[in-house]
């Protein structure tokens, strides 16, 4: 029988073309690099659909062996979906690790978890994708475990008692995720209460989200020119140039056939942009694939119930092409839905944040609010439904606010003495 080693870096990668299905093989393998993998060579193909049993056909797989034998490969990478069956048996007639686009993918989320909470969304994605692949090559799973009283019995099979593990441990990451979860919802509570608005950057990984969430907030967060730099998510607060304010979310990159057990795991992380006012969408301009990287991100957005959430259009990079300037893009209504940038070079953000300013500028008014020491209800009441730009204390014990409020709260203010700020 063939033992399955622990880890693969020498790899030879399999591209089949099926019918109906896009994957791309240059993003296949930027996926392999990303997962500390060298491509040694690439098998390619054309079949109208999966062979059941190895998903290629027999002379294909003739092939593969040679091409694994020539290369002195340790791991073979397919850029499909394989079933637990097909996986099984391709590793025992190959006699190599054989690895699909969704364990890929899972082993990069698992090498980039730094926080607590991703690293919980890894494992519980990676055991609900291996609870269903545990029928292996591997002997040790026939044995069977007996104990008092049922000696001579048939006793617990190995592979019973590791899926009854693997239950057991998915249950104790939900639960430890739904406390999570909890602690999100009231951070957002909050934030609702203050009326501050919500924006979520969202996009295809490798779009260059962090680099300008980064050069947006000033903040640190890590990016690199590489697929699922980032994963877990970051709020910062961004100014406006009214002295405005909203709270930016960096969310992970979505990509083809991202791993349902990954959209699922990663519930709590892309419920930033499920409950966002506003979703900034990253595009690369660039992409030759553009278009479709655009209806993937949105069929996710879909999926995870963000679907019908204003969405205004970033288009990054303009300065990797030739002829492209900052602009605003306006629709039929004259309505702005799309913004070219370049967030490396920090081009055209002026009118980013011009656009963003005219959103949420239509439905607030900045006031200057002073208050007696008797209207701390009052003062309460304003920290909850509007923004609070400064808060002074007065000689006399009462309070000078100045406070950028929705026009749907300003009966908040009809009893005290105020003055519009131009």
């Amino acid at each position: 029988m063939f033992d399955r080693p622990k880890n693969g870096k020498q790899a030879v990668l399999v591209h089949m073309a099926l019918f109906r299905e896009s994957n791309d093989l240059n993003e296949l393998q930027e996926l392999v690099l990303s997962a500390g993998a060298q491509p040694l060579a690439v098998l390619t193909g054309r079949r109208n659909r999966p062979e059941p049993k190895y998903f290629i056909g027999t002379g294909k797989l003739e092939e593969l062996k040679h091409v694994i034998q020539q290369h002195n490969a340790d791991v073979v990478i397919f850029n499909h979906t394989l079933s637990p069956r097909q996986e099984r048996n391709l590793e025992e007639a190959l006699e190599t690790r054989v690895v699909d686009r969704q364990g890929l993918i899972l082993d990069i989320f698992a090498q980039r978890a730094k926080t607590h909470e991703g690293k919980l969304q890894v494992e519980l994605a990676q055991l609900q994708h291996s609870s269903t692949r545990l029928i292996r090559s591997w002997t040790h799973l026939e044995r069977q475990r007996g104990g008092v009283g049922l000696r001579g019995g048939p006793g617990e099979t190995q592979l019973e008692a590791d899926r009854r593990l693997i239950r057991v441990r998915i249950r104790q990451i939900r639960g430890r995720l739904e406390k999570i979860i909890k602690q999100r919802q009231q951070g957002r509570i909050k934030r609702k209460r203050a009326e501050i608005p919500s924006v979520s950057l969202v996009g295809y990984t490798n779009a260059g989200k962090s680099t300008l969430f980064n050069a947006l907030v000033g903040s640190d967060v890590y990016a690199a020119n590489q697929l699922f730099a980032t994963l877990d998510p970051t709020l910062r607060r961004c100014c406006l140039p009214n002295d405005s304010e909203l709270i930016l979310a960096d969310t992970v990159g979505f990509i083809r056939q991202l791993p349902h057990e990954l959209v699922a795991a990663f519930r709590s992380t892309l419920q930033e942009a499920s409950e966002a006012d506003l979703l900034l969408h990253i595009v690369d301009c660039n992409a030759e694939n553009r278009d479709e990287t655009i209806n993937e991100v949105n069929q996710v957005l879909q999926q995870i119930g963000a679907g019908k959430i204003r969405q205004l259009q970033v288009f990054n990079k303009i300065d990797l092409a030739d002829g492209l300037a900052p602009r605003i893009d306006y629709d039929a209504d004259g309505v702005p839905f799309r913004v070219w940038v370049s967030a490396k070079e920090q081009l055209g953000f002026d009118l980013l944040l011009k656009v963003l300013e005219g959103i949420y500028a239509s439905s607030r008014i900045r006031k200057e609010c002073y208050l007696s020491p008797l209207q701390g209800g009052v003062r309460a009441s304003l920290y909850r439904h509007s923004q609070i730009i400064s808060d002074e204390i007065l000689d006399n014990g009462g309070w000078r606010l100045t406070i950028e409020i929705e026009k749907k709260h300003l009966g908040l203010l009809k009893d005290i003495n105020k003055k519009e700020i131009a």
